[in-house]
C-alpha cells in the first residue's frame, strides 16, 4: 500500500483555502461588488441551447407545490414571499442541488405556462442574485449557469412590451445572468480541480456564446475550456477522476457547446472539437446493455436518455475497444454479456475526494440486464451513505481482514484541510489481457494489502465466446522478494463479494455451494465456487438514484495463509457464473 498524499499537498491546500477566503471577503463587501461595472444588459440571449436532459413532470409538480426532495432529504417550503429560499436546508448536499437548479426542467415539464418556474427563479434572484459565498461557489454556480442556459427559452425570452412587471423581472434575470458569468470568469482559477473546474469552463464558454457582446469573456472561456479538456481528458477518452459519469457529462457539455458555436458560426479550436472523438467511444465503453453507465468512482448509471441522444448523432464518431490503458479499465463483450474490470489506481490528490477503493472490482451485465454490480453512488442519495460505499466491501471484489485496498483520510485537521481524500493507494495495479477463440481472459493485480498483511491480490476473469460462462479466480500470494513471513501460523480472513442488482432473485442451494440467480426476464444463472460455503447477505444499490434500493450479495469467505503463490486453496478461490436459460416467469411474478 502506497501513500497517496504528498507533503506539498498541505501548503497547496492551505493556499487555496486562503485564496477562497480572500475572494469571499472581497465579494461580501457590497461596495466593492457595486464598483464592478456590468456594462449594458442585453434584452435576450443570442441563441437558446438545446437541452438533452428531460424533465420529470411528477417530480416538478411536487416542487411547484413546495415539496422539494433532493440529495436524499425532503423540505417543504413555507407559505410566504421567499418560499423555499427562506428555509434552512437539511444538508449541504441538499443546498448544492437546490441552488444548482438541476430540478428546473422538472418544474418546466409540469408547468406549461412557466409561471411557477419563473417565480422560483425570480425569488432566487431577489434573495441571492447579488452574491452569496455558498450559492456562488464554482461548483454550484457552474451547475446553475448550465441549467439556466439550457432552460433559456423559458427564462430569457423577452415578455410582451406592455407588461411592465414581467419586463422588470426579465431584466433582473438577465442582469443576474451577466453578473454570474462575469464572476465565474474571475473565479475560474479558484475552482477545485477535476470535474468542477471542467464544468465551470464549459458553463463559462456556453454563457459567452449565448450572451451578446461578450468577446473578452468568450475568448477567456474558450482558452480555459480547451486547456481543461486537454489536461483532464486522457488519451483513451477517460477522465482524470476515472469516473464513467465524468466522461458522459463531459461529452454532453462539449456537444452542447459545440452545437451552439456551430449555429453562431463561432470557430472553436480544433483540439476542443476533436475531444468528442475520444469521449464518445469511452462513454460507449462504460455503457451497459440498459444504456446506463457502469458504477465506478462516484458515478451512477447516469441519464440514459441524454447520453443516448448524444451518442446516436451522426456526427459523433465511435468505435469499440476492450482496454483503456490510461483510464485503467478492461472490458470484454460476447454473446450479449459484458464484463468491466477496474485495473487502475484511484486518482490521487484533490481528484481523489470522490474516488473509491475499488481495485479489481467488476460488473457483469447480461443480455437481460445487470447481474453483478457495485453498490455505486448518485448525487441524490442520502449523504450518510457516501463514505460507506467508497469502501472496498461495497464493491464486487475481495477484501482482506475487512479493510479497504485504499484508505480514506481519518477525521481530523488533515481531512478538514484536504477534504475526504484517499490517504493510501493500492500501489501498482497491473493489467493483462488475452483474447483467444474460446473467449477473453482479463487479469489484474494490486498490492493494497501487501504492507499490512504481506499478501498481494490477483484476479482473473474469463468470458466465454458465447457469453454464457463467466469464470473467475481470486488469489492471495506473498511476493517472492519479500522472503518468508514472520509468523507462518497466522491466518488472514478474506471475503469475496458479488453484489447483485436489486432486480435479481437469489436462492441458495441446500448444500450452500451454489446460488440460483433469476433476472427479471426469467433468464437463469448459477453461481458456483470451490471455496468455503457460500452466504447470501443484504446489500444496497445506490447507482440508480434515490432512494437506496435493497439488494443481495453473494459472499465467499476463507482464511488465507501468509505464504505461497496463490495457486491452491485456501489462498485461491475459483468461481463461475453460468447461464441456464429461462427459469419460470419474470421476477415478481407469482409472488
Amino acid at each position: 500500500m502506497a501513500g497517496a498524499i504528498r507533503l506539498s499537498d498541505y501548503p497547496i491546500a492551505a493556499l487555496q483555502a486562503l485564496r477562497h477566503e480572500a475572494s469571499s471577503t472581497v465579494n461580501a463587501i457590497g461596495v466593492l461588488r457595486s464598483m464592478r461595472a456590468l456594462g449594458s444588459i442585453p434584452d435576450s440571449l443570442v441563441t437558446f441551447p438545446a437541452d438533452v436532459y428531460s424533465g420529470d413532470a411528477k417530480r416538478g409538480a411536487a416542487m411547484l407545490d413546495g415539496r422539494f426532495q433532493l440529495a436524499g432529504d425532503q423540505l417543504d417550503a413555507r407559505p410566504g414571499e421567499a418560499g423555499i429560499w427562506a428555509r434552512s436546508t437539511p444538508s449541504r448536499a441538499f443546498a448544492r442541488s437546490l441552488h444548482g437548479f438541476g430540478w428546473l426542467r422538472d418544474c418546466a415539464a409540469a408547468d406549461p405556462s412557466g409561471q411557477g418556474s419563473l417565480q422560483l427563479v425570480d425569488t432566487w434572484v431577489r434573495e441571492f442574485g447579488r452574491w452569496n459565498s455558498f450559492a456562488w461557489s464554482q461548483d454550484v454556480l457552474s451547475s446553475r449557469l448550465m441549467n439556466w442556459l439550457r432552460c433559456g427559452e423559458l427564462l430569457f425570452t423577452p415578455p410582451d412590451a406592455g407588461d411592465k412587471d414581467a419586463n422588470k423581472r426579465h431584466a433582473a434575470r438577465m442582469r443576474c445572468l451577466v453578473r454570474q458569468a462575469r464572476y465565474l470568469q474571475r473565479a475560474l482559477p479558484l475552482a477545485p480541480d477535476g470535474t468542477i473546474r471542467l464544468r465551470s469552463a464549459a458553463a463559462l464558454t456556453l454563457a459567452g456564446l449565448c450572451l451578446p457582446e461578450q468577446t473578452a469573456l468568450l475568448k477567456t472561456a474558450i482558452l480555459a475550456y480547451g486547456h481543461e479538456i486537454d489536461r483532464q481528458i486522457l488519451p483513451d477518452g477517460g477522465h482524470l477522476s476515472r469516473a464513467p459519469r465524468a466522461v458522459a457529462e463531459a461529452l454532453i457539455d462539449l456537444v452542447t457547446v459545440r452545437d451552439v458555436a456551430a449555429g453562431l458560426d463561432v470557430e472553436l479550436p480544433a483540439p476542443l472539437l476533436r475531444a468528442s472523438d475520444r469521449l464518445a467511444p469511452m462513454a460507449r465503453f462504460f455503457q451497459m446493455v440498459d444504456g446506463g453507465l457502469a458504477s465506478f468512482h462516484g458515478g451512477g448509471e447516469g441519464d440514459r436518455t441524454a447520453l443516448a441522444t448524444v451518442l446516436e448523432r451522426g456526427d459523433i464518431k465511435s468505435r469499440s475497444f476492450g482496454f483503456a490503458p490510461h483510464s485503467g479499465y478492461q472490458r470484454a463483450h460476447a454473446g450479449g454479456a459484458t464484463v468491466l474490470l477496474d485495473v487502475g489506481e484511484p486518482p490521487r490528490g484533490a481528484l481523489s475526494v470522490e474516488a473509491h477503493a475499488s481495485a479489481l472490482a467488476f460488473e457483469l451485465c447480461t443480455a437481460s440486464g445487470r447481474l453483478v454490480v457495485n453498490c455505486g453512488w448518485a448525487d441524490d442519495q442520502p449523504a450518510n451513505w457516501r463514505e460507506a460505499v467508497r469502501a472496498t466491501a461495497a464493491h464486487s471484489t475481495l477484501t482482506l481482514e475487512e479493510t479497504s485496498s485504499a484508505r480514506l483520510l481519518s477525521p481530523g485537521w488533515q481531512r478538514e484541510l484536504l477534504g475526504p481524500r484517499l490517504a493510501t493507494s493500492p500501489g501498482p495495479v497491473t493489467a493483462r489481457r488475452n483474447e483467444e477463440e474460446m473467449g477473453v481472459w482479463l487479469e489484474g493485480g494490486h498490492e493494497g494489502y501487501r504492507e499490512d498483511y504481506g499478501l498481494s491480490h490477483r484476479r482473473r476473469v474469463f468470458l466465454a465466446a458465447d457469453g454464457g460462462d463467466v469464470r473467475g479466480e481470486d488469489a492471495l500470494f506473498r511476493p517472492i522478494e519479500d522472503g518468508a513471513p514472520d509468523d507462518v501460523n497466522v491466518r488472514w480472513r478474506f471475503a469475496i463479494r458479488f453484489h447483485l442488482h436489486p432486480s435479481v432473485r437469489a436462492s441458495l442451494a441446500r448444500d450452500s455451494m451454489s446460488v440460483l440467480l433469476v433476472q427479471p426476464s426469467g433468464a437463469g444463472w448459477r453461481f458456483r465456487c470451490d471455496g468455503e460455503p457460500i452466504r447470501l447477505e443484504r446489500s444496497v444499490y445506490l447507482a440508480a438514484g434515490a432512494p437506496p434500493q435493497r439488494a443481495t450479495q453473494i459472499v465467499v469467505q476463507g482464511e488465507a495463509e501468509p505464504f505461497g503463490a496463490g495457486d491452491r486453496p485456501p489462498n485461491r478461490v475459483r468461481w463461475a457464473f453460468q447461464r441456464l436459460g429461462r427459469i419460470g416467469g419474470a421476477a415478481g411474478e407469482n409472488t
